[in-house]
């Protein structure tokens, strides 16, 4: 497998991992404003990619720390 092929995996795999997090924020009735994939290469030529979660208000904020610790007590 390629370099390039293993980045092209490695945002997929973000991607496929970024909408998932927007689907279940949607169904904890949270949305924010931006959640984004961002490829990056390292200087070695080896790929991968980020999910920026991008800002969000106080109550947003508050919200997700409600959901996270809500589901944390299972």
């Amino acid at each position: 497998m390629t370099t390039r092929q293993r980045a092209v995996r490695k945002i997929d795999e973000a991607e496929e991992a970024r909408d998932a997090l927007g689907a279940a924020l949607r169904r904890a009735g949270i949305q924010l404003p931006a959640l984004d994939v961002r490829p990056v290469s390292r200087t070695d030529g080896a790929g991968y990619a980020l999910v920026t979660l991008g800002d969000c208000s106080a109550p947003v904020a508050r919200a997700l720390a409600a959901v996270i610790e809500n589901g944390a007590v299972r």
